[in-house]
């Protein structure tokens, strides 16, 4: 998938949530409106698309509010007075949390801002048709145990 089909699939997702592109390609970028394959072309150009991306108008559209996030929260370890009165280290593995909030799209710019590749990350977020088709059919929701 190229950067242009990626970011057309994007601002698609957002519009869908009710994000207008035009009016914030107007106002943010402050170029004239041909249409939007060329807006799309534009933020291509040069790492344009880090504006949408960290754009609150877009991630809160792109983010439904009150939608479920799933994150992971890291290992740690800590100290801690114990029951006997003893100073212990309490470790604790990493796990995954889901969670319903209403600024979903707070924690998401959180992890776009220090993930590597913002595109990779929002690509995890995005529906495609190709991701559907790769996934293995042949596996059961329960493993172990037959469907009848």
């Amino acid at each position: 998938m190229t950067r242009i089909e990626l970011i057309r699939l994007l601002v698609g997702q957002a519009r869908a949530n009710g994000f207008e592109f035009r009016k914030w390609y107007i106002t943010k970028l402050g170029r004239p409106w041909v249409d939007a394959q060329k807006a799309i072309e534009d933020l291509a150009v040069e790492r344009r698309y880090y504006v949408l991306l960290f754009s609150h108008d877009f991630a809160s559209n792109f983010w439904k509010s009150g939608g479920q996030i799933t994150f992971q929260v890291p290992q740690q370890s800590f100290k801690r007075r114990m029951a006997d009165g003893s100073i212990g280290i309490v470790k604790r593995k990493a796990y995954v949390r889901r969670s319903t909030r209403e600024d979903v799209w707070r924690y998401h710019l959180r992890e776009l801002a220090v993930a590597e590749e913002p595109l990779r990350y929002m690509r995890r977020y995005l529906h495609v048709a190709e991701d559907l088709d790769a996934a293995p059919a042949a596996d059961p929701p329960f493993p172990g145990k037959p469907l009848r």
